[in-house]
Parts: C-alpha cells; structure tokens; sequence
C-alpha cells in the first residue's frame, strides 16, 4: 500500500496521512494537490508532499479523494521556505500554505479559466466554391453577409478562397467579428442558425501581455547613479545582501531598473518588492515601458482569478522574468530567481500581523534568495535600523548615494512651535499661518501640496462637553472615530459601526463636540480656507475600490488635483513632479507612540514624506509643526542626519537590551473572559520564566486590551544574540501546549509573534 504525507490548510502542526488508491499512484508525486476527506464531512484540498510505504501505527487512514493536477504546483525550493517560515515564525505549515496559495488552487472548482466565445467556419464552407454560393444567399441580408465578409477578411479565408494557404487561417472571437463588422449579435447568431458559421468557448488569459520590451526607454544614468550601479554590482560580487541607501529622489529606481536588465540579461528572474499596492501603480508604469510583456504584477488588489493565472505562469516554460509585487509575492514560484530587490526595505508593511504566518517579507527573501542562490539589494533612504547595523558592522554590503537625480535640492525645512502659536491663539485649525502661506502661494502659482496627517476619519473622538463622556466600542477598548461623511462612529480595531449619539446617555447634555483632526477633517477645512483649490484624500476610506489608487495618484501627477491629504501611504517613494509644499501637521502623535520602535518610526515617516517635495525643479518646503521643536529627533529630521539619528538610538537600544542586540518575541494570549486569559498569563509566564529567567517580561495587558470581545495578554521574551532559537522555540511550543493541556485553558488562543514591528 502506498501513502502520502499532505499538507492541509488547516491551523495545526505537522503533514497528515492518507492512503493512495491503486488507481491513483501513478498521478500522486510532490506537489500536486489532491482532494481528501477531514472529519465528518469536510473535504480539503491539500498539497502531497511525500509518497513512502510506512502505514502508520495506531490511526485509521483514509483515501485520497482525487487527483487535481497533472504537473506539480508547488516547488521544492517554495516547500523549503514554507518550511522555513513555519519554523521561524512559529505558524503551523498549514497557515503557511493558506497565506501562500491564491484561493482558486485552494479549492477543487475554485479556479474557472477564462473563456471566450470564438467563431470558425462550418467544415462544409471551407472551399472557395461553398463560399461563394454562401455569399449569394445572403445577398439580401446585408449585415449577415458584411459580417461573414469580415470574418473571412480577419481569419483569412478569403486569402485561402483566392489560392492561398489554411496555415495562416487565424482564430477570430465573435467581440472581434462583431467591433469590426460593426453587426450586433443578432446576424452573428443568424449566421449560426443557417450553418454558415459555429461558435466555440477556448480559454483566454487574464494576463496583460504588456508587448516587448523597449530598452531604449531606459534612462541613462547619472554621474552619482553610475557609480552607486557599480558599487552594487561589485558589492553583491562579495556580499549576498546589500543595502543602498540613497536620499530621496536620488534615482534608485533608475538603478533598479539596470540591475534587472543585468539579471534578464544573464538568464535570471527578478523579484521586485514593495510595501504597498499604491506604489505599485508608478513603478509598474516605469517597469512595462521598459520590460514589456517580460513584467508581472501580483499584489491583493487583483482578482483571485488573475493570481491563479501569475501562479501557472511561473510554473510554465515560459514564466515572467520579473515580478512586481506588495508581501505576498515572495510567496510565488521561482525557477531561475538571480536577484531580489526589497524597495523601502524600512517600511512596517513588508510585517504581516493577521492572521498568520506573521512573516516578514524581507527576511522571508533574504532566506528565499539564500534557497535560490540569488542575491538581495535593500533600497530605501531610511533604512530600518536592523538593517543599517547589518550593513556597518559588515553582515550586509553598503553603498551610498548622497546627491539627487541632476543636483536637485533636497527640501527645506522650518520648523513650527505649535504650542506657543497655540497659546496666543494663532493657529488656524491644524494649520500654522506660516503653512497656510505657503500653501496659498503653491496653489495660486501652480504647484501642489501635500498634508500628512497619520489619522484617518474626521476626528478620533468625540466628547461630552458638559460630563467628558466619550463614546467606546463595545467590543475594544477604545473610543470610536468620528466619520462625518458617512455619518457614523467607527472602531478602527474591529469595523464595528456605530450611530452619532444626538445626546449624552451618561448626562443627557446635548453638546457633543469633535476632537482632534483626522484627514476627513483636514479635508474640510482646506476646502473652506482655499476654496480654489482642487483637493484630494489619500487613506484607508478612499482607497478601498479597485481603481481607487490609480485615480488618485493619476490625477495628482497629472495636475488634476493640487491639494493631497493623506496618511503615511502618501510618504511611501510616490514620485510626483510638482509639488512644493509638503505640511506635516502634527509631529507629536508620532513621536510620543509608545513603543520601541517610536522614534525611528517617526524619523523614517517625517523624512519620506518631506521626501516628496521639489523632486523636480525648484527646491521644495516641508513645514514641520510640532510642540517640541528643540527635540532632538526633530533636529535630526530637519538635517537629514540619519547618521546621528543611528547613533542615538543604537546606543539606547544597546543600554536597554532592544533589536538588533536581541531577539524579541511576543506571546499573545486570548480570550472572551478577562480572568480566565488573565490566569493563563499568569501560569503560562511562571512555566517560561523557569525556563527562561529574567529574558521573560510581563505578562502585561497591552495598549489596547480588549479586541472583537477578545481579553488580551502580552509577555515579552528578550533573547540576547547567539542563543539557541531553535531550541528557545521547541520551549515556546511546549509552553504553549502544557497551557492548552490544562483543562482551564483549552479555550484559550496563543500565538507567537516573532521580530514584532
């Protein structure tokens, strides 16, 4: 008897067995999906992993359902980093194979190519003859006849009906026929009904096929640029990864772009990754003017259909050579990867939080690139600061670009104390008069302007005037956000909606007021200061459509809007033209996070996002307002000093026992009653503590403790460098099974999340 060990997506550790029908053998190998019974009446679709002999002992084994593939789906060098990322991050592999696969091949009917309708000539018209008398009985139904006539014409029938030959008859789709003959569906249908034609359904791509690549659209490079393109090349010659760290609009995409014609070139694939599906819509623009049909896109904004498509074509013999895509393209086939660019290595987007595998996806390609004997270059102008210790301390190569593209400026900028302006009553709203200045002179002069405000909705609470009552959701432990435009209260942890109270149910006073400004509020209030203004919002509310980034970033770019409000995905390497003026509103909220990671946060967002300013032209503006204008970060923003930003914070990060002179992980428990969850904490700390010592910390309820009717508890394990992880993490999992094991605590959720951001 033959078995096979399957992964299943399923949320539990290790591969499942099952016996393979006789009939089956020959079709179940690595990597092919197959339909098997789980529990009563649930079928899954798992993935075959290994075939062997060995029955095993003690449990019913059950058949293998069906075979769904005929080639394998999955590779050996994909399995491998599964693996990994199971591992790592401590997720069963099953998790893994959900993140992974598009949900289409995770399905038995999931998947439906595309088909369209085509149409062909009946065998019995196939001779010039037959044609002619065809032609002539429908010399009265004249859209019938011009739409046979055109058809001829496009699949090359008449040719054949002049003496030529049928290899270059062509297929025709009846959208074709019918745009070209200009006849509506009824002739065409006409047509059928007599004989003269059949109609046919064949599978179609989804895929943009993009044309052939155009590499005289490649710019030639700059001074700087050329040196930095040399530098890397010779940097990865030595190293596997190599950081560039070049300021903003210093044309790191340009060098992108000849390193993937360098690695097309020697016969390798390119994978090209990005934090956000915003940033997709520039580059990928800049990429297929260059690579044509060689680029592919994948990200969650395409239809599951599409991905589906991404994912056979990388199977194929003929896969894209370059990817473009946001975290889960890492996940792809690859069967001749060379190179793997991480653009923006910094941003916290690459971090997947739920549901799991919470991976990263920059030390995911790191590994893959490992797996696949590739190489990594990490672009950014604010490097995470992981990753820049890395590079000076010699693990990762460095090269540097200091200068803009053609000498351009890096922006200006002032600072503003807003608490003093605030105190003598000076403000305006969020806005400084300094900044509202400068915006009405980039407006009236024909420049744009961007505001950043890291808070969407119209105000983040709102309260009782007269109690200090302020509405909180009844599943989290927060207070609501106030969206005007849709007239309602939001959680932004769990999605509940709510009614705008008209009255205080604690005190029945009926002054309810705003507080603070979110982007929809901003919004309104550039509107009313500078009503000439074209305005547009960029955050999580407007851009939930398909389309939406696209129609936003394309109509900043083009001129069509001059005023962009957004969160912190405007400050993520978007390349506009003419913008002069960049307002951050409120430094403070940044700054003043509690985490770790506060500082460094806000440096990288402050600093991208003023970034955006003067990229071509004159020399740009950021505004930066805040109530602690003498604070050293804010200094270190204003200079562009990301040297000295390092040095600070590496030296706290030293004296505190922080990454990158630790490893930290999260242990997270959950459950619907506060003091079973509390309870659990508690012994499951004790039990790690005995372990462990003094690296376990807590457990602590977090900053926001309850979540979807969810009570939460947090530990923290601090693991100093060259430990054993395997081992501290075959701990973590006996920690959290004893946990489990214990009859009060079956209930409880725990997970881990390792190298949190």
């Amino acid at each position: 008897m033959t078995y096979a060990d399957i992964i299943l997506p399923v949320p539990l550790e290790g591969l499942f067995t099952y016996s393979v029908p006789a009939a089956m053998e020959a079709g179940v190998r690595f990597g092919v999906r197959v339909a098997v019974p789980f529990g009563t009446k649930t079928t899954h679709v798992g993935i075959v992993i290994r075939t062997h002999g060995d029955k095993p002992e003690g449990i019913s084994v059950r058949d293998i359902q069906k075979v769904l593939d005929r080639e394998p789906v999955l590779t050996e060098t994909q399995y491998r980093l599964w693996q990994w990322i199971a591992d790592y991050y401590m997720s069963p592999i099953g998790e893994v194979y959900k993140a992974a696969l598009p949900s289409g091949l995770k399905a038995e009917e999931g998947y439906r190519p595309r088909t369209e309708t085509y149409v062909r000539l009946r065998p019995e018209l196939r001779s010039s003859r037959a044609l002619r008398v065809a032609m002539d009985i429908l010399a009265r139904a004249d859209r019938q006849r011009a739409a046979l006539a055109a058809y001829l014409q496009l699949s090359g029938w008449a040719a054949v009906a002049d003496g030529g030959s049928e290899e270059n008859v062509t297929e025709v789709s009846r959208d074709e026929l019918m745009n070209s003959s200009h006849a509506n569906i009824s002739a065409i249908k006409a047509l059928e009904t007599r004989g003269f034609i059949e109609t046919y359904r064949r599978e179609v791509g989804r895929l943009n096929t993009g044309g052939e690549p155009d590499y005289a659209k490649m710019k030639q490079l700059g001074e700087a640029q050329q040196q930095a393109y040399n530098a890397v090349l010779f940097s990865l010659l030595k190293k596997n990864v190599t950081l560039l760290h070049g300021v903003t609009s210093s044309g790191k995409t340009e060098i992108y772009i000849h390193l993937i014609k360098q690695a097309i070139d020697s016969g390798r694939q390119v994978l090209y990754l990005l934090p956000e599906i915003a940033l997709t819509v520039q580059i990928m623009e800049r990429l297929r003017r260059v690579f044509g049909g060689r680029l592919g896109i994948y990200h969650s904004k395409y239809s599951d259909a599409e991905r589906v498509e991404i994912w056979r074509k990388q199977l194929s013999a003929a896969p894209f050579d370059v990817i473009l895509g946001a975290r889960s393209a890492v996940l792809l086939p690859f069967t001749r990867l060379g190179l793997v660019i991480v653009d923006e290595e910094h941003e916290q987007s690459f971090k997947q939080q739920d549901p799991a595998p919470r991976y990263h996806a920059r030390s995911t390609a790191i590994v893959l690139a490992q797996m696949a004997g590739a190489k990594v270059l990490l672009g950014t102008a604010t490097p995470c600061l992981e990753t820049y210790h890395n590079a000076r301390t010699g693990k990762y190569g460095l090269v540097e670009l200091t200068s803009r593209y053609k000498g351009i400026e890096l922006p200006e900028f002032q600072v503003v104390d807003i608490k003093d302006l605030q105190r003598r009553k000076m403000m305006n709203g969020p806005f400084s008069p300094l900044l509202l200045a400068r915006m009405r002179e980039a407006v009236e002069g024909g420049r744009q302007v961007i505001l950043f405000q890291n808070r969407r909705g119209f105000a983040p609470m709102i309260e009782c005037k007269q109690c200090g009552w302020v509405p909180r959701c009844q599943h989290c432990d927060v207070s609501l956000t106030l969206h005007r435009s849709m007239n309602q209260l939001t959680c932004h942890y769990c999605g509940a909606v709510y009614d705008v109270p008209q009255v205080c149910p604690a005190c029945g006073g009926k002054e309810l007021r705003a507080k603070g400004y979110g982007t929809e509020k901003i919004e309104d209030r550039v509107r009313d200061l500078l009503p000439e203004a074209r305005v547009a919002r960029m955050d999580l509310d407007t851009t939930r459509t398909n389309g939406a980034y696209e129609r936003l970033i394309g109509d900043f770019a083009a001129g069509r809007t001059n005023v962009l409000i957004g969160t912190q995905m405007i400050g993520k390497g978007l390349d506009f033209d003419r913008v002069s003026v960049v307002g951050i509103l409120n430094a403070d909220t940044m700054m003043n996070y509690p985490d770790f990671r506060a500082y460094e946060q806000a440096f990288m967002m402050m600093a991208q996002v003023g970034g955006r300013a003067g990229r071509k032209g004159s020399r740009g503006l950021v505004i930066l307002q805040t109530k602690s204008p003498d604070a050293p970060l804010i200094g270190q923003v204003v200079r562009g000093d990301y040297k000295a930003f390092y040095r600070d914070i590496i030296a706290e990060r030293q004296a505190f026992g922080y990454p990158p002179y630790t490893h930290l992980i999260y242990i997270y428990l959950k459950h619907r009653d506060d003091s079973v969850v509390s309870h659990a904490a508690d012994d499951m700390g004790a039990l790690l503590r005995s372990w462990f010592g003094g690296r376990v910390l807590g457990p602590d309820k977090p900053a926001v403790a309850r979540v979807k009717a969810l009570c939460i508890r947090k530990i923290v394990l601090k693991l100093e460098l060259g430990i054993d992880l395997a081992k501290a993490r075959r701990y973590l999992r006996m920690a959290r099974k004893q946990t489990n094991d214990d009859a009060r605590y079956k209930s409880v959720t725990i997970y881990f999340d390792v190298d949190p951001m």
